[in-house]
């Protein structure tokens, strides 16, 4: 019997099946790169060029947290659909959005993406506020562990908003996702 053809077939079989894994160090050179956790990349804004990068790298997902009105020129969900990934948009404009339904819906998200996934803003500002509200409300996370996995995923100068949002008297109610 010969066993070449069988460990060749089950070599492909394990191969098929694993998960996408990020080829290369090519996202660096992406705007406020962090990689907080496994097959998850947040980021700054996303250029035209960049969609070419992630595809090379084998992303399949890209999250994008802006508004449209931020990159009129730039129609990013037919450039990252065109390359071949799977594109969800979560506008977060400022403050007034980080709220437990916008929470909710970045966990689905999150929960559901495609990996590898890059999730992006226009910094990486509002990732990290989504992330960090995400560990408290979500997770049940402190409010100082909350913060600190926000500033993982990129939170600076949103960080006020949040605290004012975790410091409510609901900040301890958990959001159903």
């Amino acid at each position: 019997m010969n066993r070449l053809p069988l460990s060749g077939l089950l070599l492909l079989a394990i191969t098929a099946c694993a998960p996408a894994v990020m080829r290369g160090d090519a996202l660096p050179a992406l705007a406020n790169v962090a990689r907080p956790m496994p097959g998850v990349v947040s980021a700054g804004r996303l250029l035209p060029a960049d969609i070419a990068v992630l595809d090379k790298a084998g992303v399949r997902q890209v999250i994008d947290l802006t508004v449209d009105s931020e990159t009129p020129d730039f129609d990013e969900r037919a450039r990252v659909k065109a390359a071949g990934m799977r594109y969800e948009n979560l506008p977060i404009a400022g403050p007034h959005d980080l709220t437990r339904e916008n929470v909710a819906r970045f966990d689905r998200l999150l929960r559901d993406a495609r990996r590898p996934v890059v999730v992006h803003c226009a910094s990486s500002n509002r990732v990290g506020a989504m992330a960090a509200l995400r560990a408290a409300w979500i997770d049940g996370q402190p409010v100082e562990r909350a913060i600190a996995e926000g500033r993982r995923w990129g939170l600076k100068g949103l960080e006020p908003a949040v605290r004012e949002r975790l410091a409510g008297n609901d900040a301890a109610a958990p959001v159903n996702p």
